[in-house]
């Protein structure tokens, strides 16, 4: 059990990290002003700011003499005399598929060798040949032609079909690998900004079954993954404060190369975290479903 002063300071620690985030974001909004690169992670992402600022220490972890009136997430937490936490039961039936699913995929994108050859072309192939420019608010750092003439000389190798489904019609056949939603666990990777990008997605899918500092880490990764993704792209953020990773040049893939394999580094110690949990409560779950199980023999022997 976590005492009262234990998980208040845990809670306003975490909700002073993730603050700074949703303030700017609400700022945003409310000037209907667009950040080309920030606000995909609320948009893209289906998690709101307000659940984002809310503090859960994940499934399991009594807090002592919580309450419905203390407590961020107050609707999936158990209230007993002494406290309250969150039980592993009370994740949705009809969502335990999916955790099943997560932990393979997750195990499965952790044992392939991450590769890095793709030097953030994906960004570039949404933009081939097209009529209207995808970021149509940020201007192209080159022309057309020569944003075209990096593709036409280069070897897409993007292995995430969410990245994939975006590319231009003219772009597609030009990738090495043919993806579908069907064969994302087959050729997602730990290398892939994207997947890494993700981790964020999984960490939230469970809140608040998952310590939200977790979830916290894995926003900040997503911060960094996505700061990388658009520096390499095609398009022009100095006026946003971002320099260009010229992807263009030896030098500039080179560049990428190198953040991107340490931003695979970081992401390794919070994809682990986020497997722990999930396999923890698909394991409590099956528990709790053993320990129901038996207790109805019982009552029938009886």
């Amino acid at each position: 059990m976590l005492s009262v002063a234990e998980w208040t300071d845990r809670r306003e620690i975490y909700r002073q990290r993730v603050l700074p985030w949703v303030e700017d974001r609400r700022r945003r909004s409310s000037r209907h002003v667009r950040h080309p690169v920030y606000d995909f992670l609320f948009e893209y992402y289906s998690f709101p700011p307000t659940q984002l600022l809310r503090w859960s220490p994940g499934f399991g972890v009594p807090l002592e003499t919580a309450s419905s009136e203390t407590l961020d997430w107050s609707s999936w937490f158990q209230v007993t005399g002494n406290g309250a936490a969150i039980p592993a039961k009370a994740f949705p039936t009809h969502r335990r598929s999916y955790l099943q699913w997560a932990v393979r995929y997750l195990e499965e994108t952790a044992r392939r060798e991450p590769q890095f050859g793709c030097f953030g072309l994906h960004e570039w192939a949404m933009v081939y040949q097209a009529e209207e420019i995808r970021h149509a608010q940020v201007p192209l750092r080159l022309t057309p032609s020569e944003t075209d003439a990096v593709v036409a000389c280069s070897s897409l190798r993007c292995t995430h079909f969410d990245a994939y489904r975006f590319f231009t019609p003219a772009a597609v056949p030009r990738n090495r690998t043919v993806l579908c939603r069907e064969t994302t666990t087959q050729y997602d990777q730990p290398g892939c900004v994207h997947v890494t990008m993700d981790l964020y997605r999984f960490a939230y899918k469970i809140a608040p079954f998952l310590a939200s500092e977790v979830v916290a880490d894995a926003f900040s990764l997503a911060i960094q993954a996505r700061e990388l993704d658009m520096r390499a792209s095609p398009y022009n953020l100095r006026e946003f404060g971002f320099d260009p990773i010229p992807i263009e040049t030896r030098m500039g893939r080179e560049e990428y190369v190198h953040l991107q394999r340490n931003l695979s580094e970081q992401a390794t110690p919070i994809r682990e975290q986020i497997l722990m949990g999930y396999r923890q409560l698909v394991e409590a779950i099956a528990h709790e479903g053993v320990q129901a199980t038996n207790h109805e023999t019982s009552t029938i022997q009886i």
